[in-house]
């Protein structure tokens, strides 16, 4: 059986809650990732903020991202996958969210992460192509 923490990159890079949306847009562009996990003072995941919400729910709307942080942003309750999951718990709340990277934590601290591109190397094709069609589905 593959688990979560099998197809996971793990050592995922938080960014605080309380750190700018500058600093994160910063820290994307030097990991070169489109997404990172926002953590709380107790490294907690608290959601995660991606270059597109930088863009869409700052920039767009005025707001300056050296003085907007991060947890300004972290809305609702994050879906996350346990590390010990099986892989087809995994996609499955990638596809039922329509979202293209998830969180994977242990007692409710971040390990890792799941992106689109692990899936693809992890899984048969069939899955992934299901996986791509759910998402595009989205819009």
């Amino acid at each position: 059986m593959t688990i979560a923490r099998d197809i996971m990159h793990a050592g995922a890079h938080c960014i605080g809650e309380h750190d700018s949306l500058l600093e994160a847009a910063q820290r994307m562009r030097d990991l070169d990732v489109g997404a990172l996990p926002i953590c709380g003072d107790d490294d907690r995941l608290l959601g995660i903020v991606t270059d597109r919400d930088i863009v869409l729910k700052c920039v767009a709307e005025g707001c300056d991202a050296a003085s907007t942080t991060a947890g300004e942003l972290a809305m609702g309750k994050p879906v996350t996958v346990e590390a010990t999951a099986d892989v087809s718990e995994a996609l499955r709340a990638m596809e039922d969210n329509r979202i293209r990277r998830l969180p994977v934590v242990e007692s409710s601290r971040l390990v890792g992460m799941i992106s689109e591109a692990d899936l693809a190397r992890h899984l048969p094709e069939r899955d992934v192509g299901e996986f791509v069609e759910a998402i595009c589905a989205a819009g």
